[in-house]
This record gives C-alpha cells, structure tokens and sequence, in this order.
C-alpha cells in the first residue's frame, strides 16, 4: 500500500514527503539521503557561495541519487542582496526539474523556471500569498503555518487554521509545512486538504543531516515551548531554537528605542553557521520549529520517512476507519 497524491504523481516521488530547503543544511548528502527514501529531497541554493559552487552541489547530488531532487531559491531583503538572477541560471542549467521558491515577489524568478519546464513549489505564509503565488504560475503552494522554523509570517495562523483555509480556496495541489515530523501529521495533512507535508526541523534530527551531532541530539531533547520568535518588532518574524544567543536578541529587542543595529551582531548568519557545524550551541542561532516537541530520535531518512509512511497508512486505514459505525 501506498500514498498517492497529486503531488507524488506531479513530482514524480514515492512519498507525499518533501524536504524544506534550509540554510547550511540543504546540501547533497541529506536531499539525496530524502530522494533515495521516496521523499523529495531540495538542495539550499544560497548554502553555496556562488552559482558555480551550486552547479558542483547539483552535479554531486546526482552522483548519490537517480531520484527526483529540487533547489530552493529564497528571496529575502538584504542590503547587498546575492545575485538571484545568476543563481537562477546555474539552476536551469544543470537542468533540475523541481525548484521551491520563497520570499517576497518572485514573479520573475517563477516565469523564467516556468519558462524552461521547471515544476516550481513556492512557500507561502498566507491564503492571500498563496493565491497570488498560484496566480504567477507556481504548480504547487507549500502552506506553512505559525508551528514552523523560519519566517511564519506576520499573521500568526496555526496550521490547524491555515491548512484548510487555504484548501478552499487554492486549486493546486497543496503541502502542508510547519509542525510536522511523523505519522500522525501526514494523515491530518491529507485530511485537513493538503497532499502532502514538508519538513525541515525534523530532517535536521536524521543520520544524514550535515550538521553536528550536538545539533542534532539538542533537538531531541527540546520540547514544544523551545522556541524563540525574533524580529517581532522589525516585523521580519522568525522561529529559532531557545538558546542563551536567542534569549539575548529577545531582551534586546524588547527595550525602548531598540533598533535592528542592537541585534545585528548576534544574528548573522555566519554565526548560526558555526553552531550548526561546531555543535557550540551558543555560537549563533539554530532555526528550529515547535516539532521539537515530539523529535523522539536520530534515524536515517529512509528509516524516518517509511515509518511516517506507515504511521499514517495505519492510522487512516486502521484506527480511524474503526470509529466509524
């Protein structure tokens, strides 16, 4: 038996499974290890220095998997921005077949991949990003909800809420994103409206994640509440790890007259750079979401996302078709 979705048959993958692209994280080992298991593994573009070092990354992907694997290319504010325009060429060139967008207008970078065949995921926070990113021609809406790692967003709408929200209104093919790691999320995914989940946080806790087992363990043992949101008051939220550097950035941001410039040192992402691959947990931000509630574990991929698979199968054919008289 097996979960069959639009987004499996659209993908092309086993699994409605797909991994978040993650900054540091997003690099060949572990979208291979995803890819290989049935899910959808996504290399992290901007991991890479340039667009040549991110043509090596694809081209070394391919050298541990002939499954399906994607890039994310993420749009953000900076004051020197990196050279999406070149990014984007090295993508299309290598000739990868699925790209997750996110980030704020990604019209141009939508109609160029569209343009060259390319099946394009964007990430939305919103129902109303997510109509307008269906609108630009994305194939698939990635939702994700105030739970997750990263930027949730402004409207702090739990996935419980947004998931089926934008279900009634979006005609794509949707994943669910933000609080997900195991069998039971993928079944209320599917039932919420959904085909499918993303993950990030939880795929940070497996064998093949390249990051520092320090890491990897600090996930299991947080619970729900160990979390940070920072820049609530730049309204760039994000969700972070509760570390003694988070905490900072907290204190900081919540006194009078406080400004971006207070914090700035603390939040570089050189800096979360250092703790991801020292393991010191207090070198920098590490990005994780509410799921660090139920991380029981550090399994490898395939391991990890067969018994989502089975968890889910169970429950929907198992346990809830019981309750039915």
């Amino acid at each position: 038996m097996s979960i069959r979705t639009r987004v499996t048959d659209l993908l092309e993958i086993e699994h409605p499974i797909i991994q978040g692209g993650m900054m540091w994280v997003g690099r060949a080992e572990l979208a291979a290890a995803v890819s290989n298991a049935g899910g959808l593994g996504i290399l992290t573009a901007l991991t890479q220095p340039t667009p040549d070092d991110l043509r090596r990354e694809i081209e070394r992907c391919r050298t541990m998997t002939d499954k399906p694997f994607g890039v994310n290319l993420t749009i953000l504010p900076s004051v020197t921005p990196p050279p999406y325009a070149e990014f984007r060429k090295a993508i299309i060139e290598s000739g990868v077949k699925i790209v997750e967008t996110a980030g704020s207008r990604p019209q141009e970078h939508i109609d160029d991949f569209k343009a060259h065949g390319i099946k394009v995921l964007h990430k939305c926070t919103s129902v109303r990003h997510a109509l307008s990113a269906e609108r630009m021609g994305a194939d698939v809406i990635s939702i994700d909800g105030f739970e997750c790692a990263g930027h949730p967003g402004e409207d702090d709408i739990p996935g419980l809420v947004l998931i089926p929200a934008a279900a009634d209104k979006v005609t794509v093919p949707m994943v669910a994103s933000g609080g997900f790691g195991d069998g039971r999320g993928l079944a209320a995914a599917l039932a919420l409206g959904a085909e499918g989940i993303n993950m990030g946080t939880r795929f940070c806790a497996t064998v093949e994640a390249p990051i520092h087992d320090n890491v990897k363990r600090f996930l299991v043992e947080n619970d729900e509440r160990a979390t940070n949101l920072i820049f609530r008051k730049f309204h760039n939220t994000g969700r972070v790890a509760k570390n003694s550097v988070s905490d900072q950035v907290v204190e900081i941001s919540s006194r009078d007259g406080a400004v971006f410039e207070d914090i700035q040192p603390l939040v570089s992402g050189a800096k979360g750079r250092v703790a991801l691959e020292t393991g010191d947990l207090d070198a920098g931000l590490v990005w994780a979401g509410q799921i660090q509630g139920i991380i029981r574990d550090i399994p490898t991929c395939q391991d990890l996302l067969a018994r989502i698979v089975a968890d889910a199968e169970a429950i929907i054919v198992g346990r809830l078709a019981a309750m039915l008289r």
